[in-house]
Formats: C-alpha cells, structure tokens, sequence
C-alpha cells in the first residue's frame, strides 16, 4: 500500500517547480491531485498529465487563490469531481525582490494577497470540509527560510512568510481537536525553472559553497518531506515549522545583498 492509497490532495501553484513537484509525488503516492493554477494552464495540464500516468485522478483548477470568489469555485469543482479532500499543501506564491523603500504599495498588496491571503482563504475552506469529513486531515503550507533569516530586499516576502508561520501555528491549535494536522516546510534556495542562476553560471558554485552541503536543493527533496509530513509518517506531527533548507538557516553569514547582475555577496 502506498503512503496516500486512496486520498484526495489540493495542491496550489503546481503548474511549476515546487508545486509541480509535490502534485506529482503525491501521484506517485497514490493521491488522487487537484493541481492549481493561476495563468500558466499549460503547466498545470503537464503536471496533471504526469499525475495521470501514475496511475490517479487529476483535475486541473484555475483560480486565483487570494480571491474568496476564485477559491470558493475551486472548492465546489473539488465537491464536485472528489466529494472530499484530504489534504492541503498551500504553495502558491510570489517573490518580489526590492528594497523596502521602493517597494510599491501595490507590489506589497499583491504578496500579501497571494502568499498569505492565499494560504488564509484555501485552509479555511478545506479545514471547513474535514471537520464536516469527520475524519480529520492535513493541511501543509510552504514557508520559506526567509521568514527566519533577515536578508537585504526581501522584506515584503518575509513578511509574508512569517505571516504564513503564524497562521500555521494557530490553525494547529485550532483545529487539532478534529485530528486535522497543520504544519509548514521552511524552505531554502530550491533550484526551480525560474531562477536566473543556473548551474554554470558566474557565482554559482560559490553560492553553493556557502551552503553546509555544498548544494542547492531540488523540488522533488521538498516534494518528498510534503508527502512524508501528509501521510501517516507525519501522524503525530503539527504546528511544526520544518526546515527544508540544507542547513542553511544554522549559519550566520548568510549573504547580505546582490551585485548589479542579482548575485548574492
């Protein structure tokens, strides 16, 4: 038997990288995959695909998840299409990089609205359907280690983040009486399609040197925890904060800002 036989996972921003990566070894897992998107439908449909070929049920959602109206309807496909969910993994987000002080108040709303927003308005409606399940659930946020570690024009992403700290914290204590676990992974730098800094590239091994393992990570290390953290390997686990950094966020000298190009120093 597979660690998820048989449960139904949301999993928002799957089109891509790290979403991307937990919906599919969720699949793997023997979830059945609901795979949000906000614009990239292409994406979201090979991820759905992959998830296929595993062997379970997809259905790829559309929905903006800072809207109560957009996520509402994703929640009404999933009653629809599954009649239950069993878990929530809240990775949609954004990672605007500016100084506070040029940091427009739209570009800090739109953060807000998808990164903490976001996870606020997907966990109360899926907490909403386990306590009416009866059979309690999890709900897994993905936090990031700049919510601990302070780094030069981050600012408005780690607010976020810590914000979506907090959030999971509570919703432990909340709703731990009706067995719904909900924890966070604290990731590090993860190696996604969208990074300017690529294997081979100037500053790259030396960024890597930095780190206690001499490497960046990959989305399916994140992917992995998810599934370990959601299944019953993770059953006694909640409200737990769970570094997926390579050690990252035990050191002090971290990099403290980038040069003209976006590499750290």
């Amino acid at each position: 038997m597979k660690a998820l036989d048989g449960k139904i996972a949301l999993v928002t921003g799957a089109s891509s990288g790290i979403g991307a990566a937990i919906a599919r070894e969720f699949a793997a897992a023997g979830a059945g995959v609901i795979v949000n998107y906000h614009g990239n439908a292409e994406g979201a449909q090979r991820t759905a695909a992959a998830c296929t070929q595993a062997g379970v049920s997809a259905l790829v959602a559309q929905a903006d998840v800072g809207s109560s109206v957009d996520v509402e309807r994703m929640f009404a496909q999933i009653d629809d299409r599954f009649g239950r969910i069993d878990t929530c993994v809240n990775n949609a987000g954004v990672t605007p990089w500016m100084p506070l002080l040029e940091t427009p108040e739209e570009v800090f709303d739109s953060v807000v609205h998808t990164n903490l927003r976001g996870v606020f308005l997907c966990s109360q409606q899926a907490a909403r359907r386990m306590i009416a399940q009866g059979d309690g659930g999890s709900i897994l946020n993905i936090s990031s280690v700049h919510a601990a570690i302070s780094t030069f024009h981050f600012g408005v992403y780690a607010a976020s983040k810590g914000g979506i700290e907090a959030l999971t914290r509570v919703a432990a204590v909340e709703w731990g009486e009706h067995n719904i676990r909900v924890n966070a992974l604290r990731v590090g730098w993860i190696l996604v399609e969208r990074d300017a800094l690529r294997p081979g590239d100037p500053g790259f091994d030396e960024y890597c040197m930095r780190k206690p393992l001499r490497r960046v990570g990959q989305p399916e290390e994140v992917a992995r925890m998810a599934v370990a953290v959601c299944s019953e390997m993770g059953s006694y686990v909640t409200g737990a904060i769970i570094p997926v950094d390579g050690g990252i966020s035990g050191k002090l000298n971290i990099p403290e800002q980038r040069d003209a190009e976006g590499i750290e120093r």
